[in-house]
């Protein structure tokens, strides 16, 4: 059973959205509270709507639903945790289990930063926007690749800042700036994406430069080898390799 409780009035949460939600629950059958995103230490969750990423009482239960929305949902263990015991939550096996779901934002996998964008320097790679599309990045000519990081705001958010151990929802496009060939792009899978920063699961270059930025930020990263793979070839990317990459930072839990 799912009941708004709260209607909101922001953007609706669409399937594929990269959707962060707030839950307080409750087992039905035991009676006994559940930990929740509002616990001390917890966090929101942030996941894509009705793809099948978490159990149908969040993964379906948005899908539809007004930013700014308090849902309600009664789960059955087929909405919930089946037959399966949730020892990390304290759920037994084939309980029914209340929640309580406040949504907080929505990213459609299509978004990107917008805003007056700055030109690097003149010695730093330029930028061209193409909308909700991987930007044209263009590599100075004649001109060696520096030794250690560049960081360029294209475009300043207005968001809190970036910690270290949040995840962010992402586009991004890499070139290498030995020949301006793209090897990676956000756009090629299918849109934004989510990593976590801050950690070291992400190249020293990305943890470097995008903690401390606003959210909303358009930023070019000029990458080092010693921050990026170094001499370790990767798919597309050879040994030793400079890395510019320009990335929108939408969202940050």
């Amino acid at each position: 059973m799912v009941t708004t409780a709260v209607e909101g009035d922001g953007p609706t949460v669409n399937r594929g959205d990269w959707v962060t939600v707030s839950y307080t629950a409750k087992d039905w059958t035991s009676g006994k509270d559940v930990q929740g995103s509002y616990d001390a230490g917890a966090k929101p969750q942030l996941y894509q709507a009705g793809i099948g990423q978490l159990v149908p009482a969040f993964d379906q239960t948005v899908v539809g639903k007004k930013v700014g929305s308090r849902v309600l949902v009664v789960a059955p263990p087929s909405a919930a945790f089946g037959s399966t015991t949730n020892q990390q939550l304290g759920v037994g096996k084939d309980d029914t289990v209340v929640f309580a779901l406040d949504i907080l934002q929505t990213v459609p996998q299509d978004s990107v930063v917008t805003g007056t964008m700055t030109q690097p320097p003149a010695n730093q790679p330029q930028v061209k926007d193409n909308g909700k599309a991987a930007p044209t990045i263009t590599i100075p000519p004649n001109t060696p690749a520096p030794s250690d990081l560049q960081t360029n705001v294209l475009i300043k958010g207005d968001g809190k800042p970036v910690q270290a151990g949040q995840s962010l929802v992402l586009q991004y496009t890499g070139v290498l700036w030995s020949n301006g060939q793209q090897f990676d792009s956000s756009w090629s899978h299918g849109g934004a994406q989510v990593l976590q920063i801050g950690t070291g699961s992400v190249i020293a270059g990305w943890d470097k430069g995008l903690v401390g930025q606003p959210v909303g930020s358009r930023v070019e990263l000029v990458i080092p080898p010693s921050l990026g793979y170094g001499g370790q070839a990767q798919n597309g990317i050879p040994a030793n390799s400079t890395l510019v990459f320009v990335i929108d930072i939408l969202e940050a839990v």
